[in-house]
This record gives structure tokens, C-alpha cells and sequence, in this order.
């Protein structure tokens, strides 16, 4: 069974921590993850900085892998590609909901469908993590 206060005590000192990623649910398959759109994570407009949004999806496709790593292993991200859809304004909470497409020795593949809590899509974000196992 997955721990997800050890989870958040992992994260809770890195950029994950400092943005207020909350997780809500981790399984090897599935991560999902809510945070609220502080003013400064946003741009001058007052919506959810487009960096702060990928940065949001990637952390759960980092745990998503880290999840799934075998002993010793550890994990980059290679690849992200992100659709922005719609705004998520100051002020609102948005939920990721990030479901592996691929899960391989070598790579992972993500995607993560960004929402506002209304269920309004605003990004879909995938990427591919590289796993590393020291030999």
C-alpha cells in the first residue's frame, strides 16, 4: 500500500512543496494531485502561469514513476509536451489526474489531464520519464 503522507514528506522540501502539489490518490498507474492557484504562481493576468501548469503534471508523472522503479532506480523527465486549453484563475484549485500510458524498464510515459475542480479542462500535459538503475 502506498503512503501518501511519506509521499508528501518527500516532496514537501523540493519545488513540488514549494508550488502546494497536494496528492490525492497514488497508485503505480494512477496519481492524482490538486493545488491551489495562488497569485504567485500565476502570470500578470492573474491565471495559472503556463510553467507552473507543466511543472504541476510533472511531478505527477515523476511520482507515477518513482512508483514503479525497481530497487536502486531512479528517474528524469525527457520529453513533455503540453495543450493548453483554458485559464485557471487566481484563486481556484486545480486537479491532476495523471494515468500511465506505458510503464517499461528504460521509459514511462504520462498524461495528465489538468482541470479546474468545476471539471473544466484547461492543459493536457504528456510526458516520458527515463528510468536509470545503477549497475
Amino acid at each position: 500500500m502506498i503512503d501518501l503522507a511519506d509521499l508528501h514528506a518527500r516532496l514537501a522540501p523540493l519545488f513540488p512543496g514549494l508550488m502546494g502539489v497536494e496528492l490525492t490518490e497514488a497508485a503505480p498507474d494512477r496519481v492524482v494531485a490538486r493545488m491551489t492557484v495562488r497569485p504567485d504562481l500565476c502570470t500578470a493576468g492573474g491565471i495559472l502561469h503556463g510553467g507552473a501548469v507543466m511543472a504541476f503534471a510533472d511531478t505527477l508523472g515523476a511520482v507515477g514513476t518513482v512508483l514503479n522503479l525497481p530497487p536502486g532506480g531512479r528517474t528524469t523527465t525527457t520529453d513533455s509536451s503540453t495543450k493548453f486549453i483554458a485559464g485557471a484563475p487566481a484563486g481556484s484549485v486545480v486537479v491532476g489526474e495523471c494515468t500511465a500510458f506505458h510503464r517499461g524498464r528504460s521509459t514511462m510515459v504520462w498524461q495528465t489531464l489538468v482541470r479546474l475542480e468545476s471539471g473544466k479542462l484547461c492543459a493536457v500535459v504528456t510526458q516520458t520519464q527515463l528510468v536509470m538503475v545503477d549497475r
